[in-house]
């Protein structure tokens, strides 16, 4: 099929008009409006029309306020929008941008209308971020003129537009928008016609499986989006983000991702369908997940779910000593935050040597953090001092709460258990700090099941606030009521999760960052792409490539296997692409080369 052919002589994009002015059109309008661009706002609504031109006021009022914009500067924003109620208004746009509702229907009948209206060398781009822009092109009496423009919410503060070609988009409409998205002070992401694009196809595979995690009540709702914000960095956790987006939003984005890719991943969780039929649709309508202050309130408030504050709990164990099997870096930390807490602490290892070596490891942090003023040379000390190192676990003798970090193989820790089971005293709490194996399984091992439980720690322990707290079947309530209380002592968020595979952060950051590679592998988007569109898009910390290649792809690829195996789910199977840079030993930053080269240390 030859590559369709348009005028060169696209017009500068100087005049642009917004079909559709709810928040993000509005949005949009400040963006181009900022940028000195004439803009022409639509919306059959004059009421819509006139609460878009108050909000534009409000927002240019308070950037006067913060010193972003001057005044006279404020007055020339206002004096280049102008709003109607008449499409016709769009006759002289040199570009339209419509961010009219998700619905074929609705965008249709807009760009039917538009065709007779705007001159022959407009450009018509949409706004959809579920919905096919071939198609939509296609009903166009002029498709090679027809794109997809999806500026993320909010629009003026998000960096990110993806800029969406259709098989029947001329180039030239391409680069004269790819032109002004940067002109607007945006990173433009080129990428192909397929529902959610990059950044929504990725988020939203991750918050449907959110809200199943919610639904089959294996965590509640505070406990995952507590877990994905401090254990992943995210700026809001999944459920938070559904209510802001708008759970009937998500609903038809994850339904127009499924009808193309047959994912179960991407088949919307019933409950979606559930609160979006009962008009629970998030912050919008004042309830969805949580329950807000009022509709449009950004505050959340208490109802018949949110955990009771104090709730009675069984009565814990006392905890005085604590000993930590392993000598990497995580039982360094480990150790390190206990000691920190004020527990004595032992640090066994397979040998003196090692042990000591581990002791030494935190003495290095310690003295880096009294370097940038976090803690006196004298607290220091005494924290070392609390830290006894041992090569042999018959030290663990006399602890209270024995914590695992070795090897994450299941015989070997296993193996631990079994020893630790005729080591410790009777009361003492066996806790294994894995992030994907069976905690029943190490529990097994010993004569006193009641009392093992998981406490995953995240890497770096010191700093990183999560703990998930993973009961087994056989867990007793006063060992999980002494952990959460040991939790808190030693100042982590403690969330509570079921013994299956992936725990909360796993179970969700993992099948996202397989979709990834998933991308890349199919030549829909480059490596750089898809980090810049999580990053800006999706206010991620780390792109999944960074992040794969930081955890490492060999531990990725264990934890994709572990989660495929658990829940026999096809799109849970690790991506070849992955499989195949593991086999070829390229590992991450630790090999210098992964999905990316690094310079070798």
């Amino acid at each position: 099929m030859a590559t369709p052919q348009s005028d060169s002589s696209l017009s500068p994009l100087r005049t642009v008009a917004v079909v559709g002015l709810g928040t993000m059109g509005t949005g949009i309008i400040e963006v181009l409006a900022k940028a000195g661009r004439q803009v022409i706002g639509i919306d059959i609504s004059g009421a819509q029309a006139a609460r878009s031109v108050a909000a534009l006021e409000s927002s240019t009022a308070r950037a006067v306020e913060r010193g972003r914009l001057t005044e006279q500067e404020r007055a020339g924003v206002l004096a280049r929008v102008t709003t109607s109620t008449d499409l016709r208004a769009a006759a002289d746009a040199d570009l339209v941008i419509e961010v009219t509702p998700e619905s074929y229907e609705v965008k249709q009948q807009v760009f039917r209308e538009l065709d007779a209206i705007v001159r022959p060398t407009a450009v018509l781009a949409t706004g959809t971020n579920a919905l096919s822009v071939t198609r939509l092109a296609a009903d166009s009496a002029r498709p090679e003129r027809v794109l997809g423009l999806h500026f993320f919410n909010p629009a003026p503060a998000m960096k990110l537009v993806e800029v969406v070609s259709s098989v029947l988009t001329a180039p030239q409409a391409v680069a004269a928008v790819t032109d002004l998205a940067l002109e607007l002070g945006k990173e433009p992401v080129a990428v192909g016609d397929r529902p959610g694009f990059v950044a929504d196809g990725l988020l939203f595979g991750y918050l449907n499986q959110a809200a199943a995690m919610y639904e089959s009540k294996y965590a509640s709702r505070e406990d995952i989006d507590a877990a994905m914000r401090l254990g992943c960095g995210l700026p809001m956790g999944p459920l938070a983000l559904l209510d802001l987006i708008g759970v009937d939003t998500a609903r038809t984005v994850l339904d127009a991702m499924y009808a193309e890719s047959h994912d179960r991943l991407h088949a919307p969780a019933p409950i979606l369908k559930q609160l979006s039929e009962a008009g629970l649709t998030g912050r919008k309508a004042g309830r969805g997940f949580y329950t807000y202050e009022a509709p449009g309130s950004a505050t959340v408030v208490p109802d018949a779910l949110t955990p009771q504050e104090g709730a009675a709990s069984a009565p814990g164990r006392p905890v005085r000593a604590v000993g930590v099997a392993g000598s990497g870096t995580m039982a360094s930390g480990i150790a390190e935050v206990f000691a920190k807490a004020g527990y004595d602490v032992v640090l066994a290892a397979r040998s003196e040597e090692k042990a000591e070596a581990a002791r030494a490891r935190i003495g290095k942090s310690l003295a880096r953090s009294v370097d940038k003023g976090r803690m006196t040379a004298e607290t220091a000390a005494k924290t070392l001092d609390r830290i006894t190192p041992a090569g042999s676990y018959d030290a663990f003798a006399d602890v209270d709460l024995a914590v695992e970090a070795v090897a994450e193989d299941l015989d070997v820790k296993r193996q631990l258990f079994e020893a630790l089971d005729k080591v410790c005293k009777p009361g003492a709490i066996l806790a294994t700090t894995t992030s994907s194996l069976p905690v029943v399984a190490c529990a097994r091992a010993t004569s006193r099941p009641q009392d093992v439980i998981g406490m995953h720690f995240f890497n770096p322990a010191p700093a990183m606030k999560l703990v998930e707290v993973v009961r087994t079947v056989l867990t007793a309530d006063d060992v999980h009521a002494t952990v959460r209380e040991v939790c808190g002592t030693i100042r982590k968020h403690a969330v509570d999760c079921g013994d299956r595979a992936g725990f909360i952060v796993n179970a969700l950051l993992f099948p996202y960052l397989n979709n990834a590679v998933k991308m890349v592998q199919e030549h829909y988007a480059s490596l750089d792409d898809i980090d810049a569109a999580m990053k800006l898009g999706g206010g991620y910390p780390m792109g999944p490539f960074e992040l794969l290649d930081v955890v490492g792809l060999d531990v990725s690829l264990a934890i994709e296997r572990v989660l495929h195996r658990e829940f026999r789910d096809p799109g849970l199977a690790p991506a070849p692409l992955l499989e195949h840079l593991v086999a070829a030993g390229c590992l991450g930053r630790k090999t210098g080369r992964g999905f990316r080269e690094y310079a070798r240390r």
